[in-house]
């Protein structure tokens, strides 16, 4: 949140170039708050990965699945699909945001490393995935590989192994001038798997 005056991203896919200091793009469209955003699709997954980042994405809550066998990790997040660069004259960025529901999948060594002094203050800084091998179990899941994967916050770690994630879009993308939705405007605290009409 330090670099919100001093970096903005056009889309979500100038995430890594943004963070090796390139210049954002400028913008010079004026955003009408009653603009639709082009939405992709409702369902993201590890397919995707390269094309999305979570930098800012402030978390609401974190679950565990309670069906045997599921060994999901979910997180309910406000996930930022653009940002807005400020017009001349303007100083504040605006974002596309909307809540999502982030699962991953056939979690194991789930290791979560994180102080917190306010329970709603958690935010991702990046999520980062390596060492693609083999996945445990693989004669008996859909997938046949799985990533070390670390979620890195402003307040620590959250560090697991898993076969992939799957990101449900729950309202259309909203643009605002915070990086969080109000929290009754986006229906509190969820886990839903459903997608918008």
């Amino acid at each position: 949140m330090i670099l919100l005056k001093a970096i903005a991203f056009a889309d979500r896919r100038d995430y890594k170039a943004i963070l090796k200091n390139k210049d954002p793009p400028k913008s010079d469209h004026k955003i009408n708050m009653e603009e639709k955003y082009h939405l992709e699709k409702q369902l993201w997954t590890e397919v995707d990965f390269d094309f999305m980042g979570w930098h800012d994405s402030h978390v609401y809550a974190v679950s565990f699945s309670s069906l045997e066998k599921e060994y999901e990790f979910m997180l309910d997040i406000d996930y930022i699909f653009k940002w807005v660069s400020p017009l001349e004259g303007e100083t504040y960025f605006k974002f596309w945001i909307a809540p999502c529901t982030l699962i991953f999948e056939n979690v194991y060594d789930l290791v979560i490393d994180l102080e917190i002094s306010v329970p709603s203050e958690i935010t991702i800084g990046d999520i980062i995935r390596k060492n693609p091998k083999t996945p445990k179990g693989v004669d008996y899941i859909e997938k046949d590989v799985e990533y070390d994967w670390l979620i890195e916050t402003f307040n620590g770690d959250i560090s697991f192994k898993s076969t992939g994630y799957k990101q449900y879009v729950r309202q259309h993308p909203k643009l605002t001038e915070n990086q969080e939705i109000d929290f009754e405007n986006r229906a509190g605290v969820s886990f839903s798997k459903e997608f918008f009409e």
